[in-house]
């Protein structure tokens, strides 16, 4: 099933036949190591038998990487039309185990993708990760099936989603992804993996939805809200940014900053406190 696309041309031999160039209005990078993108599509758990969900195939390395590695069905997003004869190529020689969705995958209707339960793995657009991945949690959080996603985002990025209390990155996305999820840095990839080359290191994370963490969570969206206050202004003691509060009630003193307040601690706010 995987010989055909095992057949095809390099990728950068079909970004030359297709005369496509990585735009940067959509911040495009492009993968085009195949030890790198096969590293990727191997980590993803359960790949022969999960079927996955791709944001922003571009010319397809991972696509192709996902594909051989075993993923029963890949349904890739991609905004970029343009990108349609690389896409085309792929989809004809995978068995019908490649579908592709031309959109904008923060407008996409996962619910109407036609899959019950499924992974998600990405190299994100380094300009609209963060937002992408706050919209998978409200998904995880409201029921979505989503089994695992594993991502790849600027290496600062990273650390901000697996950072812990009083760590220098800790702050709402550790917070909103902890609360649901099981996350951590699977593993780093050099700027000269890419085209074209961006300035920034960046790094592969894993998060898993974790049943006993999402049964717990009440309302994302007013820990989203929380979070964003108190870390809005992380340097300044928790009385005075939100002022007449009794603080005891909670176990604190007013005086701690946002970074020392553990996941548990911002949901037990959240749900107490109105904004």
């Amino acid at each position: 099933m995987t010989d055909m696309v095992g057949n095809l041309p390099p990728v950068s031999e079909m970004m030359r036949d297709a005369g496509l160039e990585p735009k940067k209005q959509f911040g495009q990078n492009f993968l085009f190591d195949l030890n790198l993108t096969g590293r990727i599509a191997r980590s993803v758990p359960d790949i022969d038998t999960t079927p996955v969900v791709e944001v922003g195939p571009g010319p397809a390395g991972l696509t192709r990487a996902l594909l051989m590695a075993g993923a029963p069905r890949v349904v890739a997003i991609e905004k970029d039309a343009s990108t349609s004869p690389i896409l085309t190529r792929v989809s004809d020689a995978s068995a019908g185990r490649l579908t592709v969705v031309y959109g904008d995958a923060l407008k996409t209707d996962f619910a109407a993708l036609g899959l019950d339960e499924y992974a998600i793995c990405a190299n994100l657009p380094y300009n609209v990760g963060t937002e992408l991945l706050i919209g998978w949690l409200h998904m995880i959080a409201a029921g979505a099936k989503i089994k695992s996603m594993t991502l790849m985002f600027q290496r600062e990025v990273a650390q901000r989603i697996v950072a812990t209390p009083g760590q220098e990155h800790y702050g709402r996305l550790a917070v909103l992804t902890s609360v649901l999820c099981d996350a951590r840095i699977l593993f780093d990839v050099p700027n000269t993996a890419f085209v074209p080359r961006p300035k920034v290191q960046s790094a592969v994370v894993q998060i898993k939805p974790n049943a006993d963490k999402i049964s717990s969570v009440k309302n994302l969206a007013a820990l989203e809200k929380i979070t964003a206050r108190l870390f809005g202004q992380r340097r300044k003691m928790i009385r005075g940014i939100i002022p007449g509060i009794d603080w005891s009630r909670f176990g604190l003193s007013g005086t701690q900053r946002a970074e020392e307040l553990s996941p548990e601690k911002f949901m037990e706010l959240a749900e107490n406190i109105m904004l």
